[in-house]
């Protein structure tokens, strides 16, 4: 008995606990570092406990009503066969309590739609299986993709606190500031989710989708591709890192400088030519990054999925060198070969296939250099 009472005692407490106590539990909604993510929780934590309320009252009404007019206690049941008073009550009671309920989420509703006055506004595009991100202010833009080392993946190395939730290049926003964001995507559908600001928005294919985030305290924040996207969705990580707005501007300063040398010395690397053994460096260190997820980094490929590199005809055929380079380049249209044209700069191109042309016994000699990624670029636009 006295068991059955401490059961009771916890389930009780369960159903009353405080709002701020219910955001520490494991199970609930993260309450989240913005304005309008703490507008969504207490929304959610009201029609809540408004249905902890009406849960309460129907079966205590109908527990009581069990009890007390049981048939062990002589209690005949009323007779009668419908009534207006009970049908009006019973359609107008919850047509006031979902009024009720849609005030505040109507309000909270517009107020997550509303991307109005923005400071700055990010693109985000979804590709199998990274994000870009480019700021439309700035000119910054860049690919994010995932940092956990392969060997973690496979079991052969410990996995770290935050295993399959780091990237080699955060998004990075400012606090106290209003960002907009605009999801789209190059192939298929994902998701753009970062939990603690409130945001999810599908990132669709010939489509645009806004939301917003106003973080108020610097700190790094992790999200994940919250739709089934492929093979790999479940390595899409999101990190976002909010600096003050000194910090960030400083930090995109930064940023535009460095791409803007990168540009410039892409312009002077296409008179320079690679030995082989820096080609394959390189080459190899692209390869992981960018085509091992399909290819396998042993170029042995996914049979029926994804073709194998190792021996195959288009890598170790002196005469399939241009095709090579331009499936690198433009991807091949209506497969996962997506086109690295523009996520890779020349030299990176030149060295992963070079890398796959001679690594894992292909050994063809081939050493391609910036200039012909060029020439093949520029080519294939006029």
């Amino acid at each position: 008995m006295a068991k059955t009472s401490r059961y009771r005692c916890t389930l009780l407490s369960l159903l009353f606990v405080e709002m701020a106590s219910a955001a520490e539990l494991p199970l609930n909604m993260t309450k989240g570092v913005t304005d309008i993510s703490h507008r969504v929780y207490d929304l959610h934590m009201t029609i809540f406990y408004i249905c902890c309320a009406i849960g309460l009252v129907v079966f205590g009404a109908m527990f009581w009503a069990i009890l007390h007019h049981r048939k062990a206690k002589g209690v005949q049941p009323a007779q009668f066969h419908e009534s207006t008073k009970v049908e009006i009550l019973w359609t107008a009671i919850p047509v006031v309590i979902l009024v009720i309920m849609a005030i505040p989420a109507t309000k909270t509703l517009i107020a997550m739609e509303d991307t109005s006055d923005a400071d700055v506004t990010v693109l985000v595009t979804g590709s199998q299986w990274k994000w870009h991100y480019k700021y439309l202010d700035y000119p910054v833009e860049y690919y994010s993709l995932l940092a956990t080392p392969q060997k973690q993946i496979h079991n052969k190395l410990a996995k770290g606190s935050n295993y399959l939730l780091e990237v080699d290049r955060p998004l990075v926003i400012p606090t106290g500031k209003k960002v907009r964001f605009l999801m789209t995507s190059d192939d298929v559908i994902h998701s753009w989710w970062v939990p603690a600001f409130a945001v999810k928005k599908d990132a669709n294919p010939g489509f645009i989708n806004e939301s917003w985030a106003k973080v108020n305290e610097p700190g790094m924040y992790r999200g994940q591709c919250a739709e089934l996207c492929g093979k790999d969705h479940g390595f899409m990580p999101i990190v976002v890192i909010a600096k003050e707005p000194a910090d960030f501007n400083q930090w995109i300063q930064e940023q535009a400088d460095i791409q803007a040398k990168a540009k410039a010395a892409e312009q002077e690397l296409l008179s320079m030519n690679m030995t082989m053994d820096e080609a394959m460096a390189l080459g190899e260190k692209t390869y992981l990054g960018y085509c091992a997820a399909c290819h396998q980094a042993g170029g042995q490929g996914l049979p029926g999925a994804f073709p194998g590199l190792k021996g195959s005809k288009i890598a170790t055929t002196t005469t399939e060198l241009a095709t090579h380079i331009d499936l690198v380049l433009h991807g091949k249209t209506g497969t996962a070969m997506q086109a690295f044209g523009k996520q890779l700069t020349l030299q990176e191109i030149a060295a992963v296939v070079t890398y796959e042309r001679n690594a894992w016994d292909n050994n063809t000699g081939d050493l391609v250099q910036a200039a012909a990624i060029h020439a093949a670029k520029t080519g294939n636009k006029e």
